[in-house]
This record gives structure tokens, sequence and C-alpha cells, in this order.
């Protein structure tokens, strides 16, 4: 099978990011990245465009870097609590996944995506729990929140029964 050079134009995952020269497959150039200007093939002249690819890639990823570090001071310093529904003795409904987390940050006006929030297994108990939040290859914090009851627990409920009968 044949092979081609090309010259990436745009980051893409899996393949590399702008400026980068990766070795493809003749017909993955052909009729996927050449067509979608996604990438050059390798000509003397391609190769002094190299030099403004890089450029733009360091500011890009310089960028990005800044963006997440700012991203994770807003997260630690936000403080979530999610109601659910308990039933007796505070058993929970249900549980509480990444979804659930991912709506109440964006309540908050924190946009993340799926990918970015690491939960290992969705919550069922009530307290305070930690979830991993990686922004970037090297920023990485926690997200500390609090799953309560949005019904009061009624066990405290049937003790005060009990001693007002009492009287």
């Amino acid at each position: 099978m044949a092979n081609n050079q090309v010259l990436l134009l745009q980051p893409i995952t899996g393949l590399g990011a702008e400026g980068d020269t990766v070795t493809v497959k003749a017909g993955y150039a052909r009729n996927f990245l050449l067509p979608r200007k996604l990438a050059l093939p390798i000509t003397q002249a391609n190769k002094k465009h190299v030099e403004s690819l890089l450029k733009a890639r360091e500011a890009r990823e310089q960028k990005e870097f800044e963006d997440a570090r700012t991203l994770s001071e807003r997260v630690e310093k936000t403080s979530i609590a999610i109601a659910v529904k308990t039933g007796e003795g505070g058993k929970m409904f249900g549980a509480v996944t990444a979804n659930d987390l991912l709506e109440r940050l964006k309540e908050e006006g924190i946009e993340l995506s799926k990918k970015q929030l690491q939960l290992a297994a969705p919550i069922k108990e009530l307290g305070s729990h930690t979830a991993a939040v990686k922004l970037h290859a090297d920023i990485e914090t926690e997200l500390k929140f609090e799953v309560v009851s949005e019904n009061p627990i009624e066990d405290g409920a049937d003790s005060e029964d009990a001693a007002e009968d009492d009287e």
C-alpha cells in the first residue's frame, strides 16, 4: 500500500498538530485530508509554510494552557451541592452521574466536556465527594461537591414524634 507524507494545517486527533509532517495512507490523504484542506502534500514550497504553522501552534497551545489554568482555579473555588430524592433513612433513589455534575457546573458558568470530568463510578451515597478534572495535559484539579437530600431524613422526625407522644 502506498503512503504519502503530508503537512498538517490543523490539529487532528490521533494524528498530530498543525505543522507536523506525518505519513498516512495515500487514500486517506487523497480522499479526506487534502479535499478538506486539513493537510498539504510535502513540497519545497510547503516546507517554508511550516515555520508559520509552528508559531501559530505555539501561540494556540500557550492560550489553551492559560485558559486551562484559569478554569482550574474556578473549578477549585466552586462548591456544588446536588439535591437528590431519598427514602427512609436517607437511602438515595438512583445515583449522581457525571452528566448531573456537568449540568450543575453549567449552571455555575463552568463549561466542561464529559471527557474532562473523570468520575470513577456513579455516586450512590449522601455526603462529600470529589471528582478529578483533567483540563490540559499538564493541569489536573479536583472538584469537590456534596450530595444532599432534598427532603428531610425521616429518622430524626420519628424520634421527635415519639418524644411528643410521651408528654
